[in-house]
């Protein structure tokens, strides 16, 4: 093989690892440096190797919450946290069959054959409270809903997912 044939195959070799790198970084989460130092030492405190993959500030009743969306060890999960570093709740992602009997049963007759997409577990402040289950879920007919079960089985929140909103 001559110099320019090799000098062409790093050149390409180079390129490549240049291209995935940029394609591994835009699976990271942007501007985290905006995030306050008291939101980002509550996360770290409740989950050490947590990885922010989304994360955005609203306003909530005058409260100003960020929404931080994440992994830790391969799991995705999501925790509101006031600008104060106080927990409101953290999800984690289950797998639906450690749904509890009541809030499984509840699901299968309000939505008979549906497909479940997503089940998380929905815990309230640093004391970590059931609140109940998020669950994304298709029906048989093809519509996707976001449901809230709280831990006895009552269906207390149902929403028909427009297209954009589909995970």
């Amino acid at each position: 093989m001559s110099m320019r044939h090799f000098g062409w195959i790093a050149f390409a070799l180079a390129a490549a690892f240049f291209v995935g790198a940029i394609a591994s970084a835009e699976d990271k989460a942007k501007d985290l440096d905006k995030i306050p130092k008291a939101v980002m030492e509550t996360l770290k405190s409740k989950f050490p190797k947590a990885e922010i993959t989304k994360w955005s500030k609203e306003t909530e009743k005058g409260t100003v919450v960020y929404d931080l969306e994440f992994t830790e060890s391969g799991k995705k999960a999501e925790m509101d946290v006031k600008e104060d570093g106080t927990i409101i709740n953290i999800e984690r992602v289950i797998e639906a069959k450690d749904l509890p009997e009541a809030v499984a049963k509840a699901v299968e007759k309000k939505f008979p054959k549906a497909t479940l997409k997503e089940v998380m577990e929905c815990k309230a402040g640093k004391e970590e409270k059931l609140e109940g289950y998020e669950i994304v879920l298709v029906t048989e007919d093809k519509k996707h809903f976001e449901i809230m079960v709280d831990p006895t089985g009552k269906i207390v929140e149902e929403e028909e997912l427009k297209k954009e909103e589909k995970k």
